[in-house]
């Protein structure tokens, strides 16, 4: 299947030979499912906070801040805004190709994008490049808006990454997610130094772009807000790029020969993640900002699941200690009864029955196992039809049950019973965590032992023309992290406020007053 310059390209690339390998047999045999084994809900499994709760898990973060704890921001924000603007450019190719304006406009985005255009922190810019080409946006026609917003000839946004669009007006004044997320940072992520550690991930071809943008608004925000940015980019490596075969499993090759490798996802970001030093590391997506004014949840409930955290931290590292610096049978039966209930009532982590009567040093490498783990702690919303991971209570490897974040892709909806444990799901998780990546010693962990390589989907996509399958890494909440130390925490609705369409900023949520 491969001849030697195959085997150069992918050493050159700084892929594993046995890891492409492994590829190939995943696609002839698929990933397995997930076993499900109840889905987690307010009841059992989300924590839900109380008032006095939030208040002293706010109260415990801070207070380890101002005692030298370092956090950092960490913002996938990969990829061109392109599938913002889908209807826009379906509308834009359809008066192009000679339909009628009725037609193509009666579309409800569409109808709804031009009747609020005003309303759009871009309006001011759109006029602008209009005028400079002698034109009025106020009698322009549609087929000139969209071109004047997309092409770029115009304002270019459909070559844009997301994290530069302008998203909220501010009186005269417009922000970008980098610009809110900057702002977030100051609110939540500051250290006793008043510095912020800000880390992007983004595309190779925008990188420069972030970069210039990040310098030109970094003082005035500095000087705004009273702190001292640290932002830094990452771009997703090549060596995490997967394989791609053709339709009966063959490496699927460019026109000169070589094989063509996919990019695998934001699972692929894990290597990323691996690669930032903190105490602390907060995880939000790039489209996921609200204008000043609706901070308050979201800063509030952020401080909150990183005490969570914290405390859970705490009591995990004491567990840590205790195992590493005494011999198995030097531990009281005492200490063995509390570390399981511990592990079952507070991680919700139940051992494989055989573990129940095991030997005392078997017992002692389980749970040196199962505590010298990264932690995490997941905000979960309460599924209002949104998309995105379920929690739940799942199957592991090693026969062990755990809270997982499982995606639709991972299920079995052939089985009736885990359909039926799907269908009982209610919340999600809007990519809202709180990650701790270091264990008692202050020593790092290396997160790529921790990932769970078969829970990673296959996808069927062109290239040249021709189909091909690709395959995608394990998430980076779900798979990536699944043998991490999780707990899920119920967070509100109003923390979650994504733009996954153009006239998603229309809604409240991202209209300033």
């Amino acid at each position: 299947m491969f001849n030697s310059e195959d085997i150069s390209q992918i050493t050159a690339r700084g892929s594993q030979f046995e890891v492409v390998k492994q590829q190939i047999e995943y696609y002839k045999t698929g990933f397995p499912h997930m076993k499900l084994i109840e889905a987690a809900t307010s009841y059992h499994g989300i924590i839900k906070l109380s008032e006095n709760e939030k208040l002293k898990y706010i109260s415990l973060y801070e207070d380890n801040v101002s005692k030298g704890l370092k956090p950092l921001k960490f913002v996938p924000a990969s990829g061109a805004a392109s599938r913002m603007f889908k209807p826009v450019f379906s509308a834009l190719e359809a008066l192009k190709n000679g339909k009628t304006d009725d037609v193509t406009l009666s579309h409800k985005e569409v109808a709804l994008f031009l009747e609020r255009l005003k309303q759009f922190a871009f309006y001011e810019d759109l006029k602008e490049a209009a005028a400079q080409k002698n034109e009025n946006i106020r009698d322009m026609p549609a087929l000139r808006i969209f071109e004047n917003l997309l092409y770029p000839s115009g304002l270019n946004y459909s070559n844009l990454p997301k994290g530069l669009l302008k998203f909220h007006k501010y009186g005269d004044c417009s922000r970008t997610p980098l610009e809110e997320h900057l702002c977030e940072g100051a609110l939540y992520a500051k250290d006793r130094q008043s510095s912020v550690n800000v880390h992007f991930t983004v595309s190779t071809d925008h990188q420069h772009l972030f970069e210039a943008f990040a310098s030109e608004v970094r003082q005035k925000y500095e000087e705004l807000l009273g702190v001292t940015f640290h932002i830094s980019f990452s771009q997703q490596s090549p060596s995490t790029d997967v394989i791609a075969v053709t339709t009966d499993n063959q490496p699927f090759r460019n026109n000169d020969g070589s094989l063509y490798f996919s990019p695998a996802g934001h699972g692929a970001l894990l290597k990323n993640l691996n690669e930032q030093d903190a105490d602390l590391i907060f995880i939000k997506n790039i489209d996921n900002v609200v204008p000043h004014q609706f901070h308050k949840p979201t800063i509030e409930y952020k401080k909150a699941l990183a005490g969570v955290l914290l405390s859970l931290q705490k009591q995990i590292f004491h567990y840590q200690q205790m195992l590493e610096e005494h011999h198995p049978s030097r531990l009281e039966s005492d200490f063995y009864t509390e570390a399981v209930n511990y592990l079952e009532n507070v991680l919700h982590i139940t051992p494989s029955h055989s573990l129940y009567y095991s030997e005392k040093e078997e017992l002692y490498h389980y749970l040196v196992k199962k505590f010298n783990r990264p932690i995490r702690v997941c905000g979960m919303v309460k599924n209002q039809g949104e998309p995105g991971g379920g929690p739940f209570f799942a199957r592991n490897s090693d026969h062990s049950v755990s809270l997982q974040i499982v995606e639709s892709s991972q299920i079995d909806f052939n089985d009736p019973e885990q359909a039926a444990i799907a269908g009982k799901a209610s919340h999600f998780n809007p990519v809202d965590l709180v990650c701790a990546v270091k264990n008692y010693r202050g020593e790092k962990y290396n997160l790529l032992e921790f990932s769970d390589p078969e829970t990673g989907f296959i996808s069927s996509k062109s290239k040249d023309g021709k189909e091909i399958r690709a395959q995608e890494w394990p998430g980076l909440w779900n798979g990536s992290m699944a043998d991490w130390n999780t707990l899920f925490v119920e967070v509100p609705i109003e923390t979650f406020n994504p733009v996954k369409t153009v006239t998603d900023l229309l809604r409240k949520e991202h209209q300033t007053k």
